[in-house]
């Protein structure tokens, strides 16, 4: 038996996390990619993505919106499948060194599917990252939201980081969750449980988009 892996403190989970731009990397990919075939008029806008102060009762306290900064990223990648592209970006702190990070957009979008799986195909081909247990889909009980989700491990001088997360794509709103803890982010990523994130995920969905007006 090797010995216990070290684990990350939560200043360099929340670099590796936030610092990589992962997840806005990924919602950048189905512009720089394309998408063929997408044919059909563009939803009407009814819903939004908001940044709150918390999540999941208080447990995940916001650190950072970082929706004007990195978000814009988001917002000026030309994609011929959404219109009126506005992000939605926040860093959270929950106990135990866990970092929860909320990468999104909301607007209208023409082809939901095909977003939601480029966001996550665009995170596990960003640089230095490498997809390590295949998306997998999940419609939590009682939700009626199908959420893709997905481990990739990231390389940085402090090792290798797992990094499980799920997004979401509908016809006003996208958005990754990337939650990981201190014990996680050195974990086997085949014992990520994505069919809990999953259903956190959905819980962060109902808490963050509202409806216009």
């Amino acid at each position: 038996m090797g010995p216990p892996k070290k684990k990350l403190s939560a200043a360099a989970i929340t670099g590796i996390v936030v610092g990589s731009l992962v997840l806005v990397g990924g919602l950048g990919y189905a512009a720089k990619a394309g998408l063929d075939g997408v044919t059909g008029s563009f939803p009407e806008a009814t819903h939004k993505l908001v940044v709150p102060k918390s999540l999941l009762a208080e447990r995940y306290t916001l650190v950072s919106d970082l929706s004007d900064t990195q978000g814009k990223e988001i917002e000026n990648t030309p994609d011929f499948t959404v219109k009126d592209a506005q992000a939605a970006v926040g860093q959270y702190r929950g106990e135990n060194q866990a970092t929860l990070v909320l990468s999104g957009m909301y607007g209208r979008i023409k082809n939901p599917g095909a977003t939601r799986a480029s966001i996550l195909r665009g995170a596990a081909t960003d640089e230095g990252s490498t997809l390590a247990v295949r998306p997998r889909n999940f419609t939590p009980a009682g939700s009626g939201v199908t959420v893709s989700c997905q481990v990739t491990t990231s390389k940085s001088a402090l090792g290798t980081t797992t990094l499980p997360m799920c997004a979401w794509g509908d016809d006003n709103t996208a958005a990754a969750i990337a939650l990981v803890t201190a014990e996680s982010a050195t974990a086997d990523p085949k014992d990520i449980d994505l069919a809990e994130l999953a259903e956190t995920t959905v819980k962060i969905r109902a808490e963050i988009r509202k409806p216009i007006g």
